[in-house]
């Protein structure tokens, strides 16, 4: 793996050097985009408005567009408008993870300690274990801020980026203005206490990808998969106390 940031945690006084690693991978399958009529790769080119012409990388800048004139940037000023953050995730405050709304979460790196950092690593990670808290702080990735969450993972220290308040959106939404009957809600209660049990995330799989790529060998080998009907069977009572009571006598069936 190729580390996508170097720096360091800021625990008090104490300075922990670090890299961080992506934690995760995508299970969607790579499929390229090509030309129906000779099946063709379509590459996305890099192209200036004025001349048409291609622009390589080395000669792109980034601007930002005021008072009809870009002001351009560079890294030295994306690394002096907070250079600290750039290179120290400082941990402000401890806190309960339970408290953080899971809207707010992005996504999860692991960090590594340097050589000379592992005594101070390992400290920090056995007492976030022990004290049940994770650290919060904010550190620049590229050229974004993020507030994030350290927390420990076994032997490991995961660093989570989460989002700012102002980064979430109001529900601007028409939601009718009903009420539940009580029965109904003791009704779905029993429905919830039937379909509940333990968090195992080991238990459900990409299964789509699996399907899709048993359809590509198929089609590979020249053969063609027929596609399964799809039934969707509809309750027949509209009643919602209905409806509620077939669910709760059919054992943990799937809402249709």
């Amino acid at each position: 793996m190729k580390a996508i940031w170097t720096g360091s945690i800021g625990f008090g006084l104490v300075n922990i050097p670090i890299k961080l690693y992506s934690a995760v991978e995508n299970s969607e399958l790579d499929l390229d985009m090509l030309d129906k009529k000779d099946h063709a790769n379509i590459k996305f080119k890099r192209v200036n408005e004025k001349t048409g012409k291609e622009v390589a990388w080395e000669n792109i800048v980034r601007g930002y567009l005021m008072d009809d004139k870009y002001v351009i940037l560079d890294d030295k000023d994306f690394e002096g408008a907070a250079p600290e953050k750039t290179k120290i995730i400082e941990i402000a405050e401890f806190i309960d993870i339970s408290e953080i709304n899971s809207m707010y979460y992005e996504m999860p790196y692991y960090a590594e300690p340097e050589k000379n950092g592992a005594k101070a690593y390992t400290l920090l990670r056995d007492a976030l274990k022990k004290s049940g808290k994770a650290g919060l702080g904010s550190f620049v990735l590229r050229t974004k801020e993020s507030l994030c969450i350290i927390k420990a993972e076994d032997d490991v220290m995961v660093i989570n980026r989460i989002r700012f308040a102002q980064e979430i959106r109001q529900p601007e939404l028409k939601i009718p203005a009903t009420t539940s009957k009580p029965a109904e809600i003791k009704m779905a209660m029993e429905l919830i206490k039937q379909l509940s049990g333990s968090f195992d995330i080991s238990k459900y799989k990409d299964t789509y990808t699996e399907k899709l790529m048993k359809i590509i060998r198929a089609k590979s080998k020249g053969k063609q998969t027929a596609a399964p009907t799809l039934k969707v069977v509809h309750s027949k009572a509209t009643d919602l106390m209905a409806q509620l009571k077939a669910s709760l006598g059919g054992s943990r069936k799937k809402a249709s």
